[in-house]
């Protein structure tokens, strides 16, 4: 019993330190989104049945990407087109202020090296593309600025996804 005391007296206020150090260094408000989905739907669009397909997972961490896949599709009955991003792509977060909901923007470090890499052929669109994610509540927004940096469909509006219940909004255009 006089060894676990010792032990203890000795050890303690430095393991204490040290989780008071590890507190101080993350941010009080650190913004963090966590979620997996995947969603599909089959629209008519003038007469034709078109397929969307949406898959990700993302965990966030304020600035940090932990986890970052995203594969979004378009099927037609003659065609189709699929993007993914992935941690391959270097994805870089950044937490938008002054909202009063959690906010990113995801970008890729190098998105035309990305998506050569890839084989999309989306160079113009490719530069200056990113994602904003937008929770709000139990719903996440994501809306791409472009096709090239996934988001298969032109036009591409937000897909809400209820990160609870898995339930997915691809909202028209």
């Amino acid at each position: 019993m006089r060894a676990i005391h010792i032990f203890l007296s000795r050890c303690l206020p430095t393991a204490l330190a040290l989780l008071a150090m590890s507190a101080l260094s993350a941010p009080a408000n650190a913004q963090q989104l966590q979620t997996k989905f995947s969603c599909n739907v089959t629209r008519d669009e003038g007469g034709e049945k078109v397929i969307y397909s949406d898959g990700g997972e993302i965990n966030l961490d304020g600035n940090k990407v932990q986890a970052f896949r995203w594969e979004s599709d378009q099927y037609r009955p003659t065609h189709g087109f699929d993007c993914s991003v992935d941690e391959s792509d270097e994805p870089v977060a950044e937490v938008l202020e002054g909202s009063d909901k959690d906010s990113w923007r995801v970008s890729l470090k190098d998105p035309v090296a990305a998506r050569a890499r890839r084989g999309f052929d989306f160079y113009n669109h490719g530069k200056n593309c990113s994602i904003r994610l937008q929770r709000d509540g139990d719903t996440l927004h994501i809306e791409p600025t472009c096709p090239a940096l996934c988001g298969s469909r032109p036009n591409f509006t937000t897909l809400s996804v209820n990160v609870k219940t898995g339930t997915c909004l691809y909202e028209d255009k």
